[in-house]
Order: C-alpha cells, then structure tokens, then sequence
C-alpha cells in the first residue's frame, strides 16, 4: 500500500505559546514530521509567540533539543531538523499588553494563509483576539485554533464563544480535540459508511449494547491542582468521549463536509436523555505501594472530585431506542487503554444445543495502544467429536495490516493541523456544538454536588470501583476486559 502526501498551500503558522509543553511534545515535533514528508512547503513559516524574552536563535536551539526529545525516529535526521529549524521565527510578546505586537504584524507575509493557534489559558482567548484585529494581524482569511477546555460549564463556554465571535467568524474557528484526529477514530467513519456489511445492522434490532473506555494507568501526577477543578466528566466525557459517542451514534450524513457532519453530531448531543443518579459511578483512586492517592496527587485531602467516571446512557431516537451506552474513564487502572466495542444480540434462535447465550458478535474498535479492530465471530473448535463453537477475532491491526506505510501516517495534531491550513473544519467542533454537550453534562454534576456525592475508592491497576461493575451487572452485561 503507498501513501499519499498532498502538499497544502504556504502558510504562516503562528504559535502562541509556542515555548510551552504542548507546541514543544507535540505541535513543533509534529510539524517536522509533515515538513520532512514533503507536505509543508518549503517556503512555509513557524513563529513561535510567548512571554519569554528570546531571539530566533534561542526559540529554533529550544525546538532543536524537543525535536531530539520528542521527535521519535525523526530525530536523528540532522539535515532535515536543520532545513526545517530555518523556518522557525520567535516573537516574545505580551498577550494582554501591546509589546511586540508590531513586530509580529512586520513578520507576517502577504498572499499566504495565516493562521493563529492559541496554546495558551482559555483566559488569554480574548485578548489575542482582540489584539490580532488591532494591529491588522488577522483578516477575513485567517483562521484560529483553540485548544480545550472550552469552558466549564455552559455559562462559560457561551460567553467563550461570544468571545471568539467578536473577532471571527464561525467558518474561522477551529476547535481542536486531538482525539478526533486518531487515525482509528476517523476509520470508524469509514467502517460504518462504506461497507455496506455494518451500517444495515446499526440499530436497536441487532445491536444490544455499546461499551466506551478510555484507561489510564497515569494518575493526576503534576496535573493536580488543574485536574481538582475538573475532574474526569470535565476533562474526558464532556469533550473526547462525547465526540466518540458522537460518531458512533449518529446518522449519515449526506455528504463528507464539515457542517454536514457537524449537523448529524449535533443531533446526537441533543438527543442524549438525562442520566439517573444509579446509572452513575465516581470514583478516586487510593493510595498503593506504586504511588499516592488522588487527593495526595491533588494536595486536597478532602477533594471530592472523580478520577474515574462510569455513565449509563441513552439516546432518545429511532434508530438507538432502548439500547445503552456504557461509558467509562478513569485515571490509575489496570492497563492503558481506549476501546469502542459494540456488542450485537444474541441468535433469535441456535441450532446448537447449550449454545445461544455463550457467543455473540463484537466489533472491537481499539483507539490506543495497538491501534485497530477486530470482529468477534463465532466457528466451530477444529477436531472431532461434535459441534463445538468457539469465538475467534477476525483481526485488523494496522501495524500488521498497513504495513511500513502505517509509520509515516501522520499522528492526530499533525493531521488537525494540516486540516487547519487546508480550512476542513470536519474534525473540529463547532460551538454550537459545543454548547450542547456542556447543556447535556451540567445538570449531571450539578446533582452529584447538590447530593454531596463521595466517589468511591478504587484501588490502583484495577478497573475501577466495584459499583462500576454493577453498573453493568444490574443489567446483565459485564464491562470487557482493559487490556493493554
């Protein structure tokens, strides 16, 4: 299988934040990647923008040393990362003041796509937005990337979104969710709309239940003191598990284009039903010989914030009527792992005696590690003596499956930002979008404040609290294994 790289168009890139941890882990190291690929053009530009005080020579040494850190295999091609650190400029700048702001409007060039990523507190949206305008620095064409969390709560992401709306337009915003630019994440796309083997059975009449779960093993770490102030509903479910809730659930749409999409997504948002307070699971994770406890991770020894979440949903629609959606998420577990696994009904009827409950069909749809999917088919055990079925994967890794292509494909902010200059918002969430799902996820804390909800402890390299086995249990299912 070969390839394909699409040159985009020349572009300059500004990076706000640009000396943070996310432009040196993942944004610079991945823009080397589609520079070296061939798929930036050789005249593009990248202009590093924050507070630090440092000249083109310091910011291109600190993108020097992420590359060799951060860059893989890429890593060491000495002539590559020299080529590519030439298009490297550095801006220090005040985001809520007017230093150097001229000097970056002088560094911009006319005739190629400019566009802003804004790596940087939700809190500083505003003034670059206003700041950029001010100076002449962004126009009609200029497009804006904003990284999560899109609020808090749905007050504060209207009021982000009105924000953002004083300076640009909707069709110019791009909000970013890494989780949509996974490569198996898009491919459940492509499995339900172009094979003509799933989508007639994706419905109530032959699916039973869907199975959502996103594990870690890391805890809070470094990461408390933000992390207390969200939890897993803010910082997972409200963001990455609702855009794969989303995918999973919606209808086709009419066309593969960034609204048409969007609009069907939305529709699932709004669909959700309420959640019951049963069909909800807290957690934190305790203390073991690995490492502390949450609230030891998050300095608060009374926090009764979650580090593990498990939800019982449904969809009010036709085609989902009566069929839930188990989603799950949690910090410490037993292994790393993010699965989709849709589950389809039992036989109406076996010809095998003993047989009708103990085989069914899953679709198992593996986000991270081994990233691919495999379907839970049923034959009958080799040798003699009866019929004895057994369940075997019809497996799809796509390491195995791709082959060496698979290693140059291009990771989720390589892909997203590359989206950006290509101006495909597809991948990205718009706000009215966005506005739904934080609809749907407030009154669901605001009722486990309003009832003093304690999560319950669970032990670490586990998976989860016991009540999220029940969960299940009450309904006769069973959470798959996380394996990693």
């Amino acid at each position: 299988m070969v390839s394909r790289v699409i040159p985009v168009d020349s572009f300059d890139l500004v990076i706000f934040g640009g000396t943070g941890d996310l432009a040196r882990r993942k944004i610079l190291p991945g823009l080397f990647r589609r520079f070296r690929s061939g798929q930036m053009p050789a005249e593009a530009r990248i202009i590093g923008a924050a507070r630090s005080d440092m000249d083109d020579a310091g910011y291109r040494q600190m993108i020097r040393e992420a590359i060799a850190e951060f860059g893989l295999e890429e890593k060491d091609d000495a002539s590559g990362i020299d080529a590519f650190i030439e298009r490297l400029h550095y801006v220090a700048i005040d985001a809520t003041g007017e230093g150097g702001w001229n000097q970056l409007r002088e560094l911009m060039r006319d005739g190629v796509i400019r566009a802003f990523y804004f790596s940087v507190a939700p809190s500083l949206f505003g003034a670059l937005a206003e700041r950029l305008h001010q100076h002449g620095i962004a126009d009609a064409s200029s497009r804006i990337v904003v990284e999560k969390p899109f609020g808090r709560d749905l007050a504060s992401a209207k009021a982000l979104n009105a924000t953002l709306a004083e300076h640009f337009d909707e069709g110019q915003i791009y909000r970013i969710d890494h989780y949509l630019g996974k490569e198996t994440v898009q491919n459940l796309m492509a499995v339900r709309f172009g094979n003509v083997l799933f989508e007639p059975l994706w419905n109530s009449h032959y699916i039973d239940h869907i199975q959502v779960t996103v594990a870690e093993t890391v805890g809070v770490g470094g990461r408390g003191g933000y992390y207390d102030k969200s939890g897993a509903m803010r910082d997972m479910v409200q963001n990455h598990l609702m855009q794969l809730l989303c995918l999973i659930a919606m209808e086709p749409p009419s066309t593969y284009d960034a609204d048409t999409v969007r609009d069907e997504k939305l529709k699932v948002i709004r669909a959700l039903q309420p959640v019951e307070p049963h069909q909800i699971v807290r957690g934190q994770y305790d203390a073991s010989q690995d490492g502390p406890s949450y609230r030891e991770d998050a300095e608060n020894p009374r926090s009764f914030t979650e580090s593990f979440l498990a939800l019982k949903c449904h969809i009010a629609n036709w085609r989902w009527a009566k069929v839930p959606f188990y989603i799950r998420t949690g910090k410490r577990m037993k292994a790393r792992s993010s699965e989709i696994a849709v589950v389809f009904k039992d036989l109406g009827h076996t010809i095998f005696e003993g047989d009708t409950a103990r085989h069914r069909n899953i679709l198992s749809i593996r986000l991270q590690p081994n990233e691919g999917m495999d379907l839970q088919v049923t034959i009958k055990e080799p040798g003699p003596g009866g019929m004895r079925l057994v369940d075997v994967p019809l497996d799809m890794t796509f390491a195995d499956a791709l082959g060496p292509d698979r290693e140059d494909a291009p990771d989720a902010y390589e892909r997203l930002i590359m989206d950006v200059i290509r101006g495909n918002q597809t991948l990205f969430m718009r706000g009215d979008e966005v506005e739904a799902a934080w609809a749907w996820t407030d009154p669901i804390i605001n009722g486990w404040e309003a009832r003093n909800d304690v999560p319950k402890l669970y032990d670490a390299g586990t998976a989860g609290p016991e009540d999220a086995m029940m969960l299940m249990h009450r309904d006769g299912r069973r959470w798959r294994e996380i394996k990693g």
